[in-house]
């Protein structure tokens, strides 16, 4: 039997802790290739923005009632709001699902319609500063002696929707839409447009008493 010399041990060894290590070696560059794949292909996938979730709100079965006070006006609300008066002949309307309230003040008209006039038109702008844009829908019933504007502020403001009816002789009304979270037009959207609506079907609807 041939004896194995002692050198030739040496050399196998090298040769195979040699191997070793280059297998080790390719096997980390195998993985660091794989990984980068990975991470190129994931940055390069394009990544879809979660949609908004929106308030789902059903207006067509909203159903309204006239008011009935001692004030010189009176048109109809909701059913599913609060209105709270003062002696004053002011209202406040509160929607508590929408934690929202339309608050309205009453003026007589006292040769001071032009002051009037300017006084709603600076309520609306006053909303100017964070606003995106602001849009008047104006409003008229020669019938009724009605005369106003319907007025949308966009943006992160803090009264989204503004108001205002006179008969130009003896009474002038103002509303503004307030909502009780922190503005943020988005996600209150569909609750602005939902109480759009029943601000037109007030103009629509408001009488003049003793007019």
């Amino acid at each position: 039997m041939k004896t194995i010399k002692p050198n030739f041990m040496i050399s196998f060894l090298k040769l195979a802790l040699n191997a070793i290590e280059g297998l080790f070696r390719y096997r980390q560059k195998f993985f660091i290739f794989i990984l980068s794949m990975i991470l190129l292909i994931s940055c390069n996938e394009e990544v879809l923005p979660k949609p908004k979730a929106f308030l789902r709100l059903a207006y067509e079965n909203t159903e309204y009632n006239k008011i009935n006070t001692n004030c010189p006006y009176t048109f109809e609300i909701s059913n599913d709001v609060k209105a709270n008066y003062d002696e004053k002949c002011w209202i406040t309307i509160e929607y508590p699902k929408l934690k929202a309230s339309l608050n309205i003040t009453y003026r007589p008209v006292e040769n001071n319609l032009n002051e009037l006039l300017r006084e709603s038109e600076k309520l609306t702008y006053n909303h100017a500063i964070k606003a995106d844009g602001i849009s008047a829908k104006p409003y008229e019933n020669y019938k009724h002696k009605k005369y106003g504007a319907l007025s949308e502020v966009t943006g992160n403001a803090a009264s989204p929707l503004q108001f205002h009816l006179t008969d130009s002789a003896k009474h002038f009304i103002t509303g503004a839409l307030y909502f009780k979270v922190q503005p943020n037009y988005d996600s209150i959207l569909p609750a602005i447009k939902f109480i759009e609506k029943d601000i037109e079907h007030l103009m629509e609807t408001l009488e003049w008493k003793n007019n």
